[in-house]
C-alpha cells in the first residue's frame, strides 16, 4: 500500500487520481508531481516500486504544502481575517458566504437548514 504525506493511497486507481486522495493535490498538480518523478499518469498506484513512490514522495515535500501544514495554514489567514475585523472575516465569523455570492436564496450550505419564521398576520377590517 502507497503511503504519501500521511494519506494512504487507493490501490487501483491511476497514479493522476491516487494522488489526488492528498488534501492539497488535484489533478493537475499530480500530472506534474508524476511527469516530474518521470511516471506514466495511466500507471495504477498498486504498481508502483520503492524508487517510483520515493521520487514522488520528495517531489512533494520539496514542492508543496500538502495535509497539516496546508490546513493549518488556511485555519491561521482565516484567524487573521477574523483578529482584524475586515468584510472577510465578518462573513465568516457569521456563517456566511464570503466570496459575494447572494444569500435571499441559495447559500443553504453555509448557512445550515432552514429557520421558518412566522409572517406578519395581516389586520381584519371591521
Amino acid at each position: 500500500m502507497a503511503r504519501i504525506a500521511g494519506v494512504d493511497l487507493p490501490k487501483n486507481k491511476r497514479g493522476e487520481i491516487g494522488l489526488t486522495y492528498i488534501y492539497g493535490i488535484g489533478p493537475s498538480t499530480a500530472r506534474y508531481i508524476l511527469e516530474k518523478a518521470g511516471i506514466d499518469v495511466n500507471k495504477k498506484v498498486n504498481t508502483w516500486n520503492d524508487d517510483e513512490l520515493n521520487a514522488i514522495r520528495s517531489i512533494i515535500t520539496n514542492e508543496f504544502k500538502v495535509e497539516g501544514q496546508l490546513r493549518s495554514e488556511v485555519q491561521m489567514s482565516i484567524k487573521r481575517l477574523l483578529d482584524i475585523a475586515c468584510y472577510r472575516g465578518l462573513r465568516h465569523r457569521k456563517g456566511l458566504p464570503v466570496r459575494g455570492q447572494r444569500t435571499k436564496t441559495n447559500s443553504r450550505t453555509r448557512k445550515g437548514k432552514r429557520k421558518t419564521v412566522a409572517g406578519k398576520k395581516k389586520a381584519t377590517k371591521k
